[in-house]
């Protein structure tokens, strides 16, 4: 059988845990990693790291790149790749603005003969699914989607990257029927002001739309806890029936699941047509190792 080939790109919280998801994983071979500091240091002595500036074919051939980088740089590093014809999967988290993001990048890949699955968490993504399947079960109500209590890693990298923030942890609590309230942390530079600061938060997309605290700390390392989850419960009608409820809820580590999710999209990428898409467009059967008359057999 012929392994696919994974580079993972960037090797932070979610970066270390898809190396170890593409690892595992006995259909796919880790080409390497790409990071910033390139070899300086490297941690897995059998697993070959290169620098950002090198050209990825350093690796040698490269079927997908997982891109475990932030949000606001998804854009680049997914035009870079798939114009190189690479398939990318990424955790692009800003509702808001996936489907601009999809129309961008599926341009893109359609001319590259690639593949991008964007928006390939936890939520967005198998969340989205179940979403979706619960609409279909039951066309007419609401879904109340409550997340937490967890470490948002979204959103404390936004908080991380204002002025004056030494290092941040932002933390989503769930108040129920969809509404959250956004703790953040802050260990905050020298001289630094906290009212600027938390104005700088404030006034982030990220942040704009929940209730705000932000907290100084003196060790933000102290209270990091990548533990997550959802409680999402829907309520509505299935043709004239009514109270049709469903629910939900997982408890995670919020970096390993975002990074299995993300290799198990990587074998999507290598069955659908080029282009951009997200996960409720692609049949979940292709997120499965394994044969696919087995597959069927055995889940259905």
């Amino acid at each position: 059988m012929t392994k696919t080939r994974v580079a993972v790109i960037g090797y932070g919280n979610i970066g270390k845990y898809a190396v170890e998801a593409v690892l595992s994983a006995s259909d796919m071979e880790l080409a390497g990693v790409v990071r910033r500091d390139g070899a300086a240091n490297n941690p897995l002595p059998n697993v070959t790291f290169i620098d950002e500036k090198a050209h990825i074919n350093t690796l040698g051939e490269v079927d997908v790149a997982l891109l475990c980088k932030p949000t606001r740089q998804i854009k680049e590093y997914a035009t870079r790749y798939l114009s190189q014809g690479i398939h990318t999967v990424d955790s692009f988290d800003i509702h808001g603005d996936i489907l601009d993001l999809r129309e961008n990048l599926h341009q893109i890949a359609e001319k590259s003969q690639a593949t991008a699955i964007i928006a390939a968490g936890w939520d967005p993504g198998i969340d989205s699914v179940v979403r979706t399947l619960l609409e279909s079960a039951a066309p007419v109500g609401i879904t109340y989607t409550n997340f937490g209590p967890g470490m948002s890693m979204g959103h404390s990298v936004v908080a991380r990257s204002k002025d004056g923030v030494k290092d941040a942890m932002s933390l989503t609590i769930p108040m129920g029927t969809g509404v959250h309230r956004r703790m953040v942390y802050v260990q905050l530079e020298y001289g630094a002001d906290l009212e600027t600061v938390t104005r700088a938060i404030k006034s982030d997309d990220y942040f704009k739309n929940d209730e705000l605290h932000v907290i100084p700390v003196a060790d933000v390392s102290a209270l990091a806890d990548m533990g997550h989850g959802v409680n999402m419960v829907r309520k509505a009608r299935s043709g004239f029936t009514d109270n049709q409820i469903f629910t939900f809820d997982m408890r995670i580590n919020n970096p390993a699941l975002t990074a299995q999710i993300m290799v198990s999209c990587a074998r999507a990428c290598t069955k659908q047509k080029p282009g951009a898409y997200t996960m409720i467009e692609i049949p979940p059967v292709y997120f499965l190792d394994g044969n696919l008359e087995e597959n069927i057999k055995r889940l259905v």
